[in-house]
């Protein structure tokens, strides 16, 4: 693997704590403008940085880990686990 592709990667899970921390912000103790703030702030973040990534590692990788972020293949099962004997 080389380090374009490493780095696409680690961009890729750097996104991610900034997609988690915007549903925190509203039980913080800030006010309402701040918090509206923060939110665009983080959500730009992390499209920038989960969309450069994906820009690094290239079409198929991109496809494969973008998969695992989507919330409706997390309880799916794998027929293919099934089918080897």
């Amino acid at each position: 693997m080389n380090w374009k592709t490493k780095l696409g990667i680690l961009l890729m899970i750097i996104s991610v704590p900034a997609f988690l921390a915007i549903p925190v912000l509203p039980f913080l103790d800030i006010d309402s403008e701040t918090k509206i703030t923060l939110g665009t702030i983080l959500l730009i973040i992390g499209e920038v940085l989960f969309w450069s990534g994906g820009l690094l590692v290239g079409k198929e990788l991109f496809t494969k880990y973008k998969s695992y972020f989507n919330p409706k293949n997390w309880f799916k099962k794998d027929d293919k686990k099934d089918d080897i004997v």
